[in-house]
């Protein structure tokens, strides 16, 4: 089985702050990094990382080489990834000592993806395959029609949140993952909660209270308990806590076994500075938590 990831490929240009500055404010930072990011690219590496295969549609500019050869060492499929004329994708992240962020992110490449690209290689996709999307691209709900198409699972990460960005795509959704800021907006915006919304299932993450996990079909709530962990950079740990529970779920794991798996790398995510750099392996959760976790 394979996930198709139609998702975002950025540079994460990470600055370290003594506090997130306010308006107006000039601040100096104490340590500046470049990594690979963007949520697309995340949670590929997540899934990767995790164990299944993933390939990545997705763009890059002119000076996105280096980011393409990242993905490819942890073990993405970056065959679907084009080079155009548009500069990459890329954010300036500031994290304070507490480990919260702000970012500013500049789409580029991200929203310049060949929609006809896209056509010819979701005809690829079989039906016991699952895809992949979040708002950080363009042809989203293109691709996912084509992939619905096709048979496969569809699964949206409602992030950054745009509530009509959700609703374009809801009809097509079997998994929608959202934190429970985001849920609440698009209750506000929908007049729905998790519970009531038209997706099979729908999971809501909690930050270090955990996530709850809905099945509409059943009026089931299934609450996933936090996982302790000293957080350090929370900058890419709900990407993680994705990629990992696509990948478990593509590897055939039951969805209440993928979403212990999720948070435990979500753990070890936040106790680590950086992006798509510092994502765990199986390796590392099972050094952590003992084997078989």
């Amino acid at each position: 089985m394979t996930v198709w990831n139609l998702g975002s490929i950025n540079a994460d240009l990470v600055y370290r702050v003594p506090h997130l500055p306010g308006p107006g404010e000039t601040l100096a930072s104490t340590r500046y990094s470049r990594g690979l990011g963007g949520k697309g690219a995340n949670m590929s590496v997540a899934i990767a990382r995790a164990g299944a295969q993933v390939r990545h549609l997705g763009a890059v500019g002119p000076d996105g080489g280096w980011m393409i050869e990242r993905l490819l060492e942890y073990g993405v499929d970056t065959r679907l990834i084009d080079r155009i004329g548009e500069a990459s994708g890329h954010a300036v992240i500031a994290v304070d000592e507490a480990g919260e962020n702000q970012i500013i992110l500049y789409p580029g490449a991200n929203r310049a993806i060949s929609e006809i690209a896209l056509a010819d290689r979701l005809g690829h996709g079989e039906s016991h395959d699952i895809f992949l999307f979040q708002n950080e691209t363009n042809a989203q709900r293109q691709a996912a029609t084509l992939a619905s198409r096709r048979g496969m699972r569809i699964a949206y990460a409602a992030a950054p949140f745009e509530a009509d960005a959700v609703k374009a795509v809801m009809p097509l959704l079997d998994l929608l993952i959202l934190n429970a800021v985001e849920a609440e907006q698009l209750r506000a915006a929908t007049g729905l909660g998790p519970a009531e919304l038209p997706v099979r299932d729908v999971v809501v993450t909690r930050g270090a209270e955990g996530a709850h996990w809905y099945e509409t079909d059943t009026g089931t709530r299934t609450e996933i308990p936090p996982v302790p962990a000293e957080a350090v950079d929370t900058t890419g740990a709900g990407d993680t806590f994705t990629g990992y529970l696509i990948a478990g779920l593509d590897r055939g794991l039951p969805m209440r076994q993928a979403l212990d798996l999720a948070a435990k790398a979500g753990a070890i995510m936040v106790s680590r500075v950086g992006t798509a750099d510092a994502i765990p392996d199986l390796k590392d959760i099972e050094d952590r938590f003992g084997p078989g976790a």
